[in-house]
């Protein structure tokens, strides 16, 4: 990987203009706005959050409601320890309020391209967007975040295959299942959360199609959340944190091998910073499991067109639908694939604060998967980008007239958002 660059160039003119209206990017525009820099939040939906309101009904965050708080903005205790989707989305909507945040809706960006960097100038960038737009900036923040487009795996004889296949980002609930063979693919958080909802929900029979098999972890133990663990170990070489998380794993779960997923081979660190696979946080699979609600099975090899499913130890399945949960991609090669900034991956080489050489003021929050947290990453990043950007002679942000007092989020207040 080539060293990024981290000292500095004068930055001149309004605006900074921050692509997508997620929490990163909401976070990111609120940090500079503090410091007096002017950012233009660009976001392809017609409503923040629209990627969460996409989400499964049941979707509850792993991490803390205190450790995903975005700054300048508490979550109010009304949430609860572990924050559910709309709540999620009512807090985003919220702090783009409380903020008083500039966001252009509908504006989808396709393009970044650098111009005028000749003679050791840092240049301009100017971003493509919807209705033949041309914006020029000094500075821009991808937000995208990285789990933009769904990964479907070209099974061999998937398209000859007469049931019902869908991505996991297309779930919802389980009631259009309930009576129904269920084969969820992929043991990821999404997947096992999943395959427990559907046992609960009614489905005749539940398989979890396991490929590697994952670190499984108690969301809290005795009080302490698994995201504190992470927090703690986040900076300890692989050497010492992996046998201390394995034991800690070994303490608090049991071994469901007997039930056909066997405990993980690999360190959870070490899975965590070589293939970005956090652990499962569980939310009752391990119960599941035990009680033959779940049942985990190999991984899926492909499809049959007389409706049979092959795993990869030869058995044949014929599920009546079939939920991938087989991860994101976050799809930033149009945007700045020409522009070397990412790994073979497609996920950018730097993040936070940092830029990469031939790249000055492009910064990128939300492609990492901290196992301290997403949220709390996010929160982190964005300081640091405003931080950078403000020490660089930036544009004061304009002097808005006083606003009314907002309301605590939780306050029971006309002007709150509805439940």
């Amino acid at each position: 990987m080539a060293p990024a660059t981290d000292r500095p160039s004068p930055l001149l003119g309004p605006p900074v203009y921050v692509v997508g209206g997620g929490p990163g990017g909401l976070a990111v525009a609120a940090a500079l706005r503090r410091r007096g820099v002017r950012a233009v939040v660009l976001e392809r939906a017609q409503r923040l959050g629209e990627s969460w309101r996409r989400h499964h009904d049941g979707l509850r965050l792993h991490t803390t409601r205190r450790m995903s708080s975005l700054p300048g903005l508490p979550m109010p205790r009304s949430f609860g320890r572990w924050v559910a989707r709309d709540d999620l989305v009512r807090y985003l909507e919220r702090y783009a309020q409380v903020h008083d945040l500039e966001v252009v809706h509908g504006v989808e960006v396709s393009r970044l391209e650098r111009v005028g960097a000749d003679g050791g100038g840092s240049g301009s960038w100017v971003l493509h967007a919807t209705g033949g737009r041309r914006l020029t900036c000094r500075a821009v923040v991808v937000a995208t975040g990285g789990d933009s487009a769904p990964l479907l795996p070209d099974w061999p004889g998937r398209g000859d295959w007469p049931g019902e296949l869908l991505h996991a980002a297309a779930y919802r609930n389980p009631a259009p299942y309930r009576g129904k063979d269920v084969l969820v693919v992929g043991a990821g958080n999404s997947g096992a959360e999943i395959a427990v909802e559907l046992a609960g929900g009614g489905a005749a029979r539940v398989r979890l199609a396991v490929r590697t098999a994952p670190h499984i972890v108690r969301r809290s133990v005795a009080g302490w959340p698994a995201q504190a663990t992470g927090v703690l170990v986040r900076r300890m070489p692989a050497w010492p944190a992996d046998p201390l998380l394995r034991l800690l794993e070994r303490a608090t779960v049991p071994d469901l091998g007997p039930y056909g997923l066997p405990r993980a081979t690999t360190g959870p660190c070490t899975r965590v910073r070589r293939d970005g696979a956090l652990p499962v946080h569980d939310t009752g699979l391990v119960e599941a499991v035990r009680q033959g609600l779940v049942e985990p099975v190999a991984a899926l090899e492909s499809f049959t067109g007389d409706g049979e499913a092959v795993l990869s130890d030869g058995t044949r399945l014929r599920p009546d639908t079939v939920i991938a949960a087989t991860g994101y991609r976050p799809a930033l090669d149009p945007l700045v694939g020409h522009l070397g900034v990412l790994d073979p991956t497609g996920r950018p080489l730097v993040h936070g604060s940092r830029t990469a050489p031939g790249a000055p003021h492009l910064y990128f929050t939300g492609f990492t998967r901290p196992a301290g947290g997403a949220l709390r990453e996010l929160a982190l990043d964005a300081r640091k980008i405003a931080k950078r950007l403000a020490a660089v002679a930036p544009v004061p942000a304009p002097r808005a007239a006083p606003r009314p007092t907002h309301p605590p989020l939780g306050a029971r207040d006309p002007r709150r958002c509805p439940r």
